[in-house]
């Protein structure tokens, strides 16, 4: 069984898609284990975009990334067991008052070797592509996955998804946090960009 769409989704829109630290990059965010975020996020969602993420295992249910301060973000909480990410760019919006418009990026797998990532969990915000999914579950308790990796499954009760695989073209997505077991950046290029050109991923 597969399903097919282009999907725009924001905040608790955990339904129908699949979907660190400090800075808000997913390379600074890494810690063992598929579980959502178990460290405060910073008050800035970063921005992740690839011209094609291929999952083996794929899982989705509702979560909360909570800053320091107590201030709670309701998100999708998408987990894949081993992804590849081909042209990956990470981008997260640093500008403040003493230097004007800033931007850092980071830009990986390049080419014909992807990014890779194992045990990847995203605590997401915002996500559009196309997407296949093959042999998908909806509606399943949240609290009964098991194919987004090691821990990843949400509370008895609450609505939760999941596949044998996704294909995500064209994707687009803003998160609050990113954690991976590994998370292997190919062709790495880091670089903070200034001014008024500064762009993000998109």
């Amino acid at each position: 069984m597969q399903a097919k769409g282009h999907v725009s989704w924001r905040r608790a829109a955990a339904l129908a898609l699949p979907t660190a630290a400090a800075t808000g990059l997913l390379v600074f965010g890494m810690s063992n284990g598929a579980v959502a975020a178990s460290f405060s996020v910073s008050g800035n969602t970063f921005k992740v975009a690839a011209d094609r993420l291929e999952g083996d295992g794929f899982a989705q249910y509702g979560g909360i990334a909570s800053q320091e301060n107590g201030t709670k973000h309701p998100t999708a909480v998408s987990a894949i067991r081993d992804a590849e990410l081909y042209n990956l760019c990470q981008s997260v919006n640093a500008s403040n008052p003493l230097t004007g418009r800033v931007i850092l990026t980071i830009n990986a797998g390049g080419g014909d070797r992807p990014a890779t990532a194992t045990n990847l969990v995203l605590d997401v915000d915002e996500l559009r592509g196309d997407t296949t999914f093959t042999n998908i579950e909806i509606g399943r308790d949240a609290s009964t996955l098991n194919k987004g990796g090691e821990g990843a499954k949400g509370q008895a009760g609450l609505f939760g998804q999941q596949a044998d695989h996704v294909t995500i073209l064209g994707l687009q997505q803003v998160a609050w946090s990113t954690t991976a077991g590994t998370f292997a950046l190919t062709g790495l290029r880091l670089k903070v960009n200034v001014g008024d050109d500064a762009k993000e991923c998109f």
